[in-house]
């Protein structure tokens, strides 16, 4: 019996040694034949921890491992790096901050 896979991208990593996988598809409907998105989430076993919040990877489907993990990981396609810049922050000297206040004053 050939095993199912699906692709997917990892909504959350808290857990040990488990990953929770969103899986989008489209779906047709019926009548008005309109293609929308439906998805659904697994819960999937990985041994390592090299996974991260959205990354892609693939699952398979494998024995009960749990009441709701019957997915493994097999692989993961693309990995997700979230570049954080830091904030460039001028510090103006203390002469033109006196400047910019005596600026406002008469202004008002």
């Amino acid at each position: 019996m050939v095993k199912k896979k699906l692709t997917g991208i990892i909504v959350s990593d808290k857990s040990q040694k488990t990953v929770v996988v969103k899986v989008e598809r489209i779906k047709e409907h019926p009548k008005y034949k309109r293609r929308y998105r439906v998805s659904k989430k697994y819960k999937a076993h990985c041994e390592s921890d090299g996974y991260k919040v959205g990354d892609k990877i693939v699952i398979e489907e494998c024995k009960p491992i749990s009441k709701d993990k019957k997915w493994q990981v097999v692989e993961k396609l693309a990995s997700s790096e979230k570049i954080i810049e830091p904030a460039i922050v001028d510090l103006a000297p203390e002469e033109e901050i006196k400047e910019v206040e005596k600026t406002e004053e008469t202004k008002e």
